[in-house]
């Protein structure tokens, strides 16, 4: 099932100043780290849950992950790192992403992940349960 997402999502944080390469700008591997933050904030959201280290239970386990580089950041600034699912399949959803920099009042990123429902026992993915499917569509807003 694929819809457009709103980003429900949104996480602000400060740029550090060890987030810079040599070259005076945030590293790209520092955007997958912004990335991650608001996955994770959208899991908390949904009630996602993951299994202890080691543990034999169902979570979310990331499975691709691909960044578009608009602009560079560089520290100072204040940025906000939007999220939103845009389709949904029967073990892995499509996650959007989207970085908008407050000190030049635009987006400098934009990116994709997809999250598999994952079966650690079994080391394999598994269906979404239908209360997972369904805290989706609601904070994606969709009707189904």
């Amino acid at each position: 099932m694929e819809f457009e997402t709103q980003y429900p999502i949104r996480v602000e944080q400060e740029v550090s100043w060890g987030e810079q390469d040599k070259l005076g700008h945030v590293n790209n591997t520092v955007y997958f780290r912004y990335f991650e933050n608001s996955r994770i904030a959208q899991f908390e959201k949904l009630g996602l849950k993951f299994p202890e280290p080691g543990g034999h239970g169902f979570g979310p386990i990331l499975a691709t992950a691909t960044c578009e580089f608009l602009k560079p950041i560089h520290f100072p600034d204040r940025i906000r790192t939007e999220t939103g699912i845009c389709k949904l399949g029967r073990s892995s959803f499509l996650q959007l992403y989207r970085i908008y920099s407050y000190g030049q009042q635009d987006y400098v990123a934009t990116g994709t992940s997809v999250s598999v429902y994952y079966d650690y026992a079994a080391g394999k993915s598994a269906p979404i349960p239908d209360e997972l499917r369904q805290a989706i569509l609601e904070l994606e807003q969709v009707n189904a």
